[in-house]
């Protein structure tokens, strides 16, 4: 059986963002060099991905107390 995993608040910000840029995940990982996977386990909270989470909290400009 393959549960998803819940989507964190963090990604909850980042798909919000994206909404409002009316930008999907996709092109939005082209656009910043930003593989799809690690977008993923932002949103689902799988990985930390340290690196992309200050990269996509940047360029989304998301609040600091979401990151």
């Amino acid at each position: 059986m393959n549960k998803k995993k819940p989507v964190t608040p963090f990604g909850w910000a980042i798909k919000r963002r994206l909404t409002e840029l009316q930008i999907d995940q996709k092109t939005f990982c082209e656009q910043h060099g930003i593989p799809p996977y690690r977008l993923s386990n932002l949103i689902h909270g799988t990985r930390k991905a340290t690196r992309f989470r200050h990269q996509v909290a940047d360029v989304l400009d998301i609040p600091e107390e979401l990151r």
